[in-house]
């Protein structure tokens, strides 16, 4: 995954920019970083350098991406701190491992992990159910959760109440662009927010019973319903596990739950 930082433009344009998005004032940023606005303001404007320590010193208080502090560090002068080792490097077998492990444990709920553009990096058996019958290509690698999901030929048509699951998942891709300026991302969300939505078999948008919005999802002639729940990685000091989150789905309610069980009974 790319993103469309500019390292040429200095390090101080960029750090204007994530503060003004972060709606704090240079008087605010410098107290939380122990520094002085003055400081601040000759870093932004380009009258002053920052050490690298400053540079990481005021990504971490601007809650700044892993990866968007390397193209801090880089427009600083200072080569990236942070690696980005590929997922399938011997380094990180014990986080392979431990991963899978804990989507088996949680089978016989759905659970898959993902990467920074929603690309699937592993599943378990309650994922590759809720996938019966989807065409081949679209389960042909990279497999894209948002477009498996949303496309019209994937889960959409199974999806009861596809408008708010669907608004649901653009909203989350919103937030998520907001953050991280990547080109991969902005073109997945073009892609998925144009595809049409059928309304045959949709329910309408009503107060359902439920404590935050479920999927209601139909497999095997009933409907199941599940809750996400979405974890990442706390203070990753690589890019590759920064921008892995996994995604659970535990049943909203007993019957699902109880479907769930027969099947792996």
């Amino acid at each position: 995954m790319t993103t469309t930082v500019a390292v040429g433009t200095g390090v101080g344009p960029l750090l204007r920019g994530w503060r003004e998005r972060r709606r704090l004032s240079q008087l605010e940023l410098a107290l939380r970083a122990d520094s002085s606005a003055r400081h601040i303001s000759f870093v932004e404007t380009g009258r002053s350098r920052p050490s690298q320590d400053m540079v990481l010193r005021l990504a971490e208080h601007l809650d700044i991406p892993v990866r968007e502090r390397n193209s801090l560090l880089l427009a600083a002068g200072y080569a990236p701190t942070y690696p980005e080792t590929p997922l399938d490097d011997p380094a990180l077998d014990t986080l392979r491992t431990g991963l899978l492990q804990l989507l088996t444990g949680y089978e016989p709920y759905p659970a898959l992990v993902v990467d920074a553009t929603y690309d699937v990096v592993a599943a378990n058996n309650g994922m590759t159910m809720l996938l019966e019958g989807v065409p081949e290509r679209l389960l042909a690698p990279p497999l894209n959760a948002m477009r498996l999901t949303l496309h019209p030929e994937g889960l959409a048509p199974r999806i009861r109440n596809l408008r708010e699951w669907r608004g649901h998942l653009l909203a989350q891709m919103e937030r998520q662009i907001a953050l991280v300026r990547s080109d991969a991302l902005r073109e997945l969300y073009e892609e998925v927010s144009a595809y049409p939505v059928r309304d045959a078999g949709v329910e309408p948008a009503e107060p359902v019973p439920y404590f935050a919005l479920p999927l209601r999802i139909e497999h095997d002639g009933r409907v199941l319903s599940f809750i996400s729940s979405i974890s990442t990685f706390n203070t990753p000091m690589d890019v590759t596990v920064a921008e892995l989150a996994i995604e659970t789905f535990l049943p909203a309610d007993r019957e699902t739950a109880a479907y769930l069980r027969s099947l792996s009974a």
